[in-house]
């Protein structure tokens, strides 16, 4: 095990193209049958089922990451893995601790037996205060500092080499979290998501919420990402040529074209077409010329990320 073995390196900041995982909780769920409170991952490593279970999907992507002979991001499933989400599953502060440690633990075994040619980074991933689905929680960015303090710091002392945050409803929260992983110099990934119309659940323009966080040039995320929203959401938004593009460099989006409201009223998963959506990235290349990081979100598992590693990984960057 090399702690932070990629920490100054990121290879998705230069020109490697790089897979990560699907929806994780979706895939734990319907397929795998685990019961996540809470859409709560790590909740999964209180059993032996549930990190069988975990295990199993890491190592579907790094089995594919290795066949498609590129690099993967190792997210860990911590992302309701904070206080006010212990809180409700009855974690105490050392329980959410253990859960955020174990699971960077699991995460450097996948490398460990299946890391081959190509980098595999592990990525602590932190998740919004409240609902990713909407802005109820809305935080400056000292309150969201304070707040996602604890998790960050217990991530980077386990060894990660970057921080994703995803799902990230509104600016302030997303710089409070870029201020706290400036201040440990952990490289962050910051991950909006979109309603149909293009617009964070805040009702704010994506552009105008990169623009914000990156106002401040001492706490910029190291890039950005979209997640949790189908293509057809936000592909008109990007036909601009705006500066604010060139800083997305990730993308996990949603199998289902329906929104937020509707997949929270769905009773069953909405997987799409795994080839469509492979397509549907492809096409995002050009409008997204520094696109970097190839993974899904609600509704997708391996199918999907593979056809969509199939449609991009080769492909000339702009």
């Amino acid at each position: 095990m090399i702690l932070k073995k990629y920490r100054n390196a990121l290879p998705q900041l230069r020109d490697a193209r790089l897979l990560t995982d699907g929806g994780l909780e979706t895939t734990l769920i319907f397929q795998d049958g685990i019961d996540l409170p809470l859409f709560a991952a790590f909740h999964a490593l209180r059993s032996i089922e549930g990190r069988r279970a975990l295990r199993r999907y890491y190592v579907c992507y790094a089995r594919m990451a290795r066949a498609q002979k590129t690099g993967l991001i190792l997210d860990s499933p911590t992302w309701r893995a904070s206080r006010d989400w212990g809180d409700q599953l009855d974690y105490s502060a050392a329980d959410v601790a253990a859960a955020n440690r174990e699971a960077v633990a699991m995460l450097f075994e996948v490398r460990e037996d299946y890391q081959a040619d190509h980098p595999f980074i592990i990525s602590g991933n932190i998740g919004p205060r409240g609902d990713g689905y909407s802005a109820d929680t809305m935080m400056t960015a000292a309150e969201a500092e304070e707040y996602h303090a604890t998790q960050i710091a217990t991530l980077d002392e386990a060894g990660v080499d970057m921080i994703s945050a995803i799902t990230m409803t509104h600016a302030g929260e997303a710089a409070g979290i870029a201020q706290a992983c400036a201040k440990r110099a952990v490289p962050l990934a910051l991950s909006f998501t979109v309603e149909t119309d293009g617009h964070l659940p805040s009702g704010q323009p994506l552009g105008d919420a990169i623009d914000e966080v990156d106002a401040d040039p001492a706490h910029r995320p190291s890039y950005y990402m979209i997640n949790c929203a189908h293509p057809d959401h936000f592909r008109s938004i990007l036909d601009t040529g705006a500066d604010w593009t060139q800083r997305i460099r990730g993308l996990r989006a949603n199998a289902s074209r329906l929104s937020h409201a509707e997949l929270d009223e769905a009773e069953h998963l909405d997987d799409g077409n795994p080839t469509e959506l492979g397509q549907d990235y492809a096409n995002l290349l050009t409008l997204l010329p520094n696109l970097r990081v190839f993974g899904g979100c609600c509704g997708t598992d391996h199918r999907h990320v593979r056809s969509i590693g199939e449609a991009c990984l080769q492909a000339k960057a702009a």
